[in-house]
């Protein structure tokens, strides 16, 4: 069996073609999108339409949510602010009702119990909250802490951006157990041993269109099943791929479109995120907090202008842009 795992698209149409080619070539049993299909690179609704087009599991993420909220009581506080948010301003006008109404009807998350496999759990963040990721820095401690409601022996989750293949062991007393459940019973029944120590396969299949690790390909993961001896504890292999491809022609778009004018600063951070594959907007919101700033109440424009001054990012950036090289060559 062989399941690949794509996530965190965010509307790049040209590396959803180039790892769609590759899919051709794996051939895989079935194939499933881990949120974020839209927002972020110009062609969100060029990439809803390829998507429906397949027989694809989808799960929603959380720039799903950002265009469904918009205009409604559970829209992100200051969502209204066409400065701030003029990207997604530009985004819920390109998208179609039809287009909406799908991302509307999408699962958060899914259990799968694919046919003489060990069962998978996705969602596109943590269960229940899609803006919160695993990171690759987190210790066995902490991302364990993150995991206690996660039952199933091998958990698949997006949103960072970065791949992770990783083995996760839990036992309760290094955790705190008795700490926490000082009433509890001290000694257990042999039966019980095992919900002592539970054990998670975490994976993160990457970004196609924004990988967030300094590598600017169209990445995702094939898992296929192995003997659980093979595969150690859950019965998954991972194979994590990067594809390169032509990135121009979704760097162009970004003025061609008018996503650029129209988003500002946001959009300028995801252009560079897209030239670097490296986390500007955390760059440059790091950056103006250190500096005592505020980019949403000191205005983002002036902000943004300081900081590519002061923190010569600006000249790091286009450097390695490759619509600048050609330009220059």
């Amino acid at each position: 069996m062989k399941l690949a795992i794509l996530a965190d698209i965010h509307g790049n149409l040209p590396a959803l073609n180039a790892v769609m080619r590759e899919l051709e070539r794996l051939q895989p049993d079935h194939v499933v999108v881990n949120g974020d299909l839209i927002n972020g690179v110009p062609f969100s609704a060029e990439v809803i339409d390829r998507i429906r087009a397949f027989d694809w599991t989808v799960v929603r993420g959380n720039h799903e949510f950002y265009l469904l909220n918009l205009g409604t009581p559970r829209a992100e506080a200051g969502s209204d602010d066409p400065a701030r948010w003029g990207q997604l301003h530009w985004l819920c006008a390109r998208v179609t009702p039809a287009q909406a109404a799908y991302l509307a009807m999408l699962p958060d998350e899914l259990t799968f119990y694919l046919p003489g496999t060990q069962p998978l759990y996705i969602t596109h963040g943590l269960p229940g909250r899609n803006k919160v990721g695993l990171y690759r820095s987190q210790s066995d401690e902490k991302m364990a802490a993150e995991l206690v409601d996660v039952r199933q022996p091998t958990f698949v989750t997006a949103h960072t951006h970065v791949q992770i293949d990783r083995r996760i062991t839990w036992r309760s007393e290094q955790n705190g157990e008795l700490g926490a459940h000082p009433h509890g019973d001290m000694h257990p029944d042999v039966h019980d041993v095992a919900a002592a120590e539970r054990h998670w396969h975490v994976i993160n299949p990457g970004s196609v269109g924004l990988p967030l690790n300094r590598r600017p390909t169209a990445q995702f993961a094939m898992l296929e099943t192995a003997s659980e001896a093979a595969a150690r504890d859950d019965g998954w292999r991972v194979h994590h791929f990067d594809i390169a491809y032509d990135r121009r022609p979704a760097l162009d778009a970004f003025a061609a479109s008018g996503m650029l004018a129209a988003g500002g600063v946001i959009s300028t951070l995801f252009y560079w995120e897209l030239v670097t594959a490296e986390p500007e907007i955390i760059y440059f919101y790091r950056w103006a907090y250190e500096k005592g700033l505020d980019p949403d109440r000191d205005g983002a424009q002036e902000v943004f202008r300081r900081y590519g001054d002061e923190s010569g990012r600006t000249q790091v950036v286009r450097q390695a842009d490759p619509l600048h090289q050609a330009a220059a060559g």
